[in-house]
């Protein structure tokens, strides 16, 4: 049983944007995207009824799910604060969950928000799975930005707005 007591912040800003622009989509007719809430039990609350500690009732899959007009769709967000990201912020079970979404005809991917250089990556499952594979193989656990695909890096955020729609249809497009 998890339990959080200062990390429940983390990643909020990016979140916040994911959450816009999928509102904007939505407004716009594109997409209906939902964040998924990560059910939790309190254990504390302080004098003004917030929580300061709790637990986790289970293991959250994914972030975000929905459909982009009638694609089955569902994402998770990471952060990352240098050039190196840890495998070790993705669970076995957020990738079992992907790969059987993906089996059901969907699309799964990351949206990694690299903070030190506020730069946006479009992580396709496939790509991560490389990665993975090379972990479970004895490799590094981890992969550096060098090592990514320079045309899954997302150019044209506006502002609160992430746009990942056209990085969808990217990796929609290498399927086929």
């Amino acid at each position: 049983m998890a339990t959080w007591k200062t990390r429940g912040l983390r990643g909020s800003v990016l979140e916040e944007m994911i959450n816009r622009t999928n509102e904007v989509y939505e407004e716009k007719g594109i997409a209906l995207i939902q964040k998924i809430p990560t059910p939790i039990t309190p254990i504390e609350m302080n004098s003004k009824k917030q929580i300061t500690l709790a637990y986790f009732d289970k293991k959250s899959t994914i972030d975000y799910i929905g459909a982009i007009q009638g694609l089955p769709v569902c994402f998770d967000a990471k952060e990352c604060a240098t050039d190196r990201f840890a495998l070790a912020n993705i669970h076995p079970h957020q990738v079992d969950f992907m790969e059987k979404f993906e089996k059901q005809g969907g699309i799964a991917f990351f949206l990694i928000h690299y903070t030190a250089k506020d730069v946006f990556y479009y992580l396709r499952l496939c790509e991560l799975k490389v990665f993975w594979e090379r972990a479970l193989n004895g490799g590094r656990k981890s992969f550096r930005m060098d090592e990514l695909n320079p045309d899954y890096y997302i150019k044209d955020t506006n502002g609160p707005l992430i746009h990942y729609l056209d990085y969808i249809q990217k990796d929609m497009d290498e399927r086929i």
